[in-house]
């Protein structure tokens, strides 16, 4: 499967939704499962009895962390995820899965409204740091709380498992114009992305595993190129 544009990333939503009739909270559970299951190999096959973190941002991407979240906590970890946009910002999807987690008595500690600087030092107590914060549709650099978020999940000093993309680095020419997490594993649907392949990038991403969100790779590959259009 070739690379994709941001663009790309958005046209294969548009199809999957509109076109094959597969809804938003379907993708989103299929990506944050896949997510889950990469976790869980990068943690040497299992997640019992792991302290993970999930720091998670009010669009799509937040919204599969915290399908990451639930599906971890099923499979023995010890989950708590953070918060660190106002709950009204949420996508429907994102709020959906977020209401989920509350039924289940989930720890969820909500930071948006307060000041992230203490962040980093919480998320030293855990073993990993999912990060769940933006995602490819980020362009320059990253300002308020995603930037603050972005900068302490870097000086945490734990491994990051960046969901899509790590927070800050733009996906078509793989720069950060400003703070942006580095991440040692980063989780990617459908395909890669065409920045993960700039020059400097895969200080970013680290390792790249591309999980599959249930859209036939087929359909995908019949796209036109955006230069064919």
């Amino acid at each position: 499967m070739r690379a994709l544009s941001r663009e790309e990333v958005r046209r294969i939503d548009r199809l999957a939704i509109e076109t094959l009739g597969v809804s938003g909270l379907v993708l989103m559970e299929n990506a944050g499962r896949g997510a889950a299951d990469a976790i869980g190999d990068f943690l040497g096959g299992s997640v019992a009895s792991k302290v993970i973190a999930i720091v998670a941002g009010s669009g799509n991407n937040g919204g599969d962390g915290f399908v990451v979240a639930r599906h971890l906590a099923m499979r023995g970890a010890s989950v708590s995820t953070f918060l660190v946009c106002p709950g009204d910002k949420l996508t429907p999807d994102a709020e959906a899965n977020l209401a989920i987690l509350r039924e289940l008595g989930h720890d969820v500690r909500d930071l948006a409204a307060g000041d992230l600087g203490g962040l980093a030092e919480q998320l030293r107590r855990f073993e990993v740091v999912v990060d769940a914060v933006g995602g490819t549709g980020i362009r320059g650099a990253l300002r308020g709380q995603m930037a603050a978020a972005a900068e302490a999940i870097s000086a945490a000093g734990r491994p990051v498992v960046a969901i899509d993309i790590p927070t800050g680095l733009d996906c078509d020419t793989g720069t950060a114009a400003g703070a942006a997490v580095r991440a040692a594993m980063t989780v990617t649907f459908v395909a890669r992305k065409k920045g993960f392949d700039a020059p400097g990038a895969a200080a970013y991403t680290g390792r790249v595993i591309v999980a599959d969100i249930g859209v036939p790779a087929e359909a995908v590959a019949a796209m036109p190129d955006r230069a064919d259009r």
